[in-house]
């Protein structure tokens, strides 16, 4: 029999809070972190609004109690305080025989580095300290260091749905005897690459991200980290700790309809919920609340909303995205929604799908658009969908002890 897959700890950086009390304040007062740029400089500054992190590099140094400013992407040190938060939180260093993994999640690695050197890098034959933090993998092995990890590391690039298949990935890995518990996530910093990138895509608003709504037009960016502690229901007994909600379905389907839209009907999309609800045995009917993927594009809204109605009938649970909060962290988006979705079964809450004004007609439901407080939250579905038609659908339900 596969193990239960359960969460101990989880950690959240992000433009909504530097920790998880902050998060959880920010969210039960309907706060959203988008706003304008204030430490990155880019052209874009003054025409797209943001979800910054409202630290400099330099503070986010103090943060994580680090001292070598050079040594350090932004991706990295997001990452490294939001990794420690989920480690603190789950108490792993009170248990530290157990086979442990970190699977990290990114896309943007240190371009920032690259973008502050670039010009320095062609002229210097020199090998330069600001080059060696320039891959994605070497946010994922400063949290190893800093978490003392060793036993299986690896970093994961699928675009927005790349936290989510590391949660994925790690669920797998526990299940199947590889590991005791898996510090899994995601970190991804603003850039001027990325920022430069999506707009040539042509799919960022001028205003807050609007998902669900007929006229939106469009993603907000935004920034952060955020992890959480996946350990095997064993594993998460030994020392008598809390467990917050077991994750327990997955689905993955990679339909490759193009380099960056999903298939129109929404197929793929469908195929991971599917996936996910058939891993973990669960019913549709069961499902209390999916936190969609819920971008703002064209495309993204109106192929998970038809997916969802083809797979919930005339049952569709409560349906929000929390994009308009967080922005969309990009590769960091599934692990942050993750951990929004465990706390609407912790908290009992539905978050809002803010800054929805006008339903989409295409659509027989309408997401919800503020918060409800009060309810039993037992089961929820999370989704990330990234280029190139990369689909992850997880399921986190309340933990329940059936020994």
């Amino acid at each position: 029999m596969a193990k239960r897959v359960v969460i101990t700890g989880i950690g959240m950086l992000s433009s909504i809070g530097r920790n998880l009390p902050e998060t959880i304040e920010s969210v039960l007062a309907s706060r959203s972190g988008i706003g304008r740029l204030i430490h990155l400089n880019s052209s874009h500054n003054d025409e797209f609004p943001f979800a910054e992190v409202p630290y400099s590099n330099t503070e986010l140094l103090a943060l994580a109690q680090l001292n070598d400013p050079a040594n350090y992407s932004r991706n990295a040190l997001l990452g490294m305080i939001a990794a420690r938060e989920a480690f603190q939180h789950a108490q792993l260093d009170k248990i530290p025989k157990l086979r442990t993994g970190l699977i990290s999640a990114t896309t943007v690695g240190g371009m920032d580095q690259c973008e502050l050197y670039f010009n320095d890098f062609l002229t210097n034959d020199s090998k330069n300290q600001y080059i060696d933090v320039y891959d994605c993998a070497d946010s994922t092995e400063k949290i190893a260091d800093l978490l003392h990890i060793r036993d299986y590391i690896t970093t994961i690039s699928t675009a927005c749905s790349s936290a989510a298949n590391a949660l994925l990935l790690g669920a797998r890995m526990i299940r199947n005897g590889s590991l005791d518990r898996v510090v899994a996530g995601g970190t991804e910093a603003l850039t001027s690459f990325h920022v430069t990138g999506f707009n040539a895509l042509k799919i960022l608003d001028k205003v807050p991200c609007r998902p669900f709504d007929a006229n939106r037009n469009g993603i907000t960016l935004g920034e952060g980290a955020a992890f959480l502690i996946l350990e095997s229901e064993e594993a998460a007994h030994v020392g008598g700790r809390e467990i917050l909600a077991e994750l327990a379905g997955y689905g993955n389907a990679c339909e490759a309809y193009h380099q960056t839209a999903s298939t129109p009907d929404g197929n793929g999309a469908f195929m991971a919920m599917e996936r996910a609800l058939k891993v973990g045995g669960i019913e549709a009917s069961t499902i209390d609340y999916i936190n969609a993927h819920g971008t703002g594009t064209d495309n993204n809204d109106i192929a998970e909303g038809l997916a969802i109605e083809r797979l919930f009938g005339e049952g569709i649970p409560k349906v929000s995205s929390t994009k308009p909060f967080t922005g969309h962290m990009t590769s960091a988006a599934g692990s942050a929604e993750a951990i929004l979705s465990i706390l609407c079964l912790t908290h009992r809450i539905i978050l809002p799908n803010m800054n929805l004004e006008t339903p989409m007609p295409e659509l027989s439901f309408s997401p919800v658009t503020t918060l409800i407080q009060n309810i039993d939250v037992n089961i929820a579905m999370s989704n990330s969908f990234g280029f190139g038609g990369n689909n992850t659908s997880l399921i986190f339900k309340k933990y329940i002890n059936h020994k």
